[in-house]
């Protein structure tokens, strides 16, 4: 049984790792790079994400996966601030002092906000998947609630879709934000980062006989009688990671596309903490990114020697090259940073960064299996109706039972 699993993701490792046990195959990627969005620069002595990451306390499968691949005694906690840049200033917002200072809210819309926190983990997200997240926030928070505070924060991450975005992705978001104590959210991290996951895997699969292809771009597929061709050759079958459009597009069965955004982020090291000693600093402010994460503001700057920083930025469509400059240099500028301070830089861009949870995207979400074809990712139904490491190890996991029912019903 030969099987090709498309997408070197971690969705697709994680098949290929649980696959490659029993059957031949091949994973192959466009890049040079496994990892996807998960993937890491290496700078100096250290490695990096190219995206921002951490993990939460309820991702039990992602844990059990490093249980798996012997690097659980890792995983340690942090404590992660947030704040606000509103008018040019920074609004700390990780202590309930914090937040009752902030001028921005009324003490009507605190005590609002703080209860529908507390309430998020009991909602029925799926109830919520025809209402928007606006209208949402309106009618149970008020206008001046959604003005001041969240549609900027809707604004920065899903631009002019951002009336579109559904309450069952707001609310999502809520939940799993609010393990909160007095001191800030608890976060999980990996010491040594998270290419330790993306290493272990691809390791684990290339020992068990998976052929790992990087650099290796699929062209086209084709059905060819009870088999696949991807680039002409032959595969019993095959599991697609990548989004359901790009699938289609290269000759895969025809599904309702699944709307998705493109993210850029620059990554910055730095000689200075610009940001307060806070983790997690979204703008009010109008500007090109939408958060600038510190992440040495969250995992000790000792194990670095730089202060590290991402500006969060996402798109749709095409992302033109100039744009990473209007980031830079907006940030240098809004910050105060002399270019002298910035020790080094580097730019990701990806035009399939993730869903775009509208309403009814429920609607949307793809079976495993379409005509002897099978697909799993960010697009599958454990990342709704928000996406995450923990979502994408259970569809790659989903996805593999399905095919092994499919072998042997055959």
């Amino acid at each position: 049984m030969r099987i090709c699993v498309i997408g070197g993701g971690l969705c697709g490792l994680v098949a290929s790792m649980d696959l490659s046990r029993r059957y031949e195959v091949d994973l192959v990627e466009k890049h040079d790079h496994l990892g996807g969005c998960l993937a890491s620069y290496h700078i100096g002595e250290y490695w990096i994400e190219r995206f921002y990451h951490h993990c939460f306390e309820g991702d039990r499968h992602f844990f059990a996966l490093l249980q798996e691949l012997a690097i659980a005694d890792r995983l340690e906690w942090l404590k992660g601030s947030t704040g606000y840049m509103v008018e040019g200033h920074i609004h700390p917002l990780t202590t309930p002092i914090e937040i009752l200072r902030y001028p921005h809210l009324s003490l009507v819309d605190k005590a609002r906000l703080a209860f529908h926190t507390k309430r998020a983990g009991r909602m029925d997200v799926g109830e919520l998947d025809g209402v928007t997240a606006k209208d949402f926030i309106i009618g149970s928070l008020g206008e001046q609630a959604y003005t001041s505070f969240f549609e900027p924060l809707l604004r920065s991450k899903f631009g002019p879709m951002r009336d579109a975005v559904s309450a069952a992705w707001l609310v999502s978001r809520i939940a799993i934000r609010s393990n909160r104590g007095v001191s800030g959210e608890r976060l999980g991290y990996l010491r040594g980062g998270f290419t330790q996951v993306i290493d272990s895997l691809a390791e684990c699969c290339i020992r068990q006989g998976c052929r790992v292809r990087t650099g290796h771009r699929v062209d086209s597929i084709k059905r060819d009688g009870g088999a696949w061709l991807v680039n002409d050759e032959r595969y019993d079958t095959v599991l697609s990671t990548i989004p359901p459009q790009e699938l289609a597009r290269l000759g895969g069965p025809e599904t309702s596309p699944v709307p998705y955004q493109g993210a850029a982020c620059v990554t910055l090291g730095l000689d200075s903490d610009v940001t307060e000693g806070i983790y997690w600093l979204n703008m009010r402010d109008p500007a090109p990114y939408g958060a600038v994460i510190s992440h040495t503001n969250f995992v000790p700057i000792d194990r670095y020697g730089d202060h590290i920083v991402y500006l969060g930025s996402y798109f749709s469509g095409e992302h033109p090259p100039e744009k990473i400059t209007s980031l830079v240099s907006d940030f240098c500028r809004r910050f105060r940073i002399e270019p002298s301070s910035v020790r080094w830089q580097r730019a990701e861009v990806e035009r399939y960064a993730g869903p775009i949870y509208t309403t009814g995207y429920q609607r949307l979400i793809p079976d495993y299996e379409q005509h002897g074809l099978y697909m799993a990712g960010m697009f599958s139904k454990p990342n709704y109706p928000e996406r995450s490491m923990e979502g994408s190890v259970i569809a790659a996991q989903d996805a593999v039972q399905r095919i092994e029912r499919g072998i042997i019903h055959g």
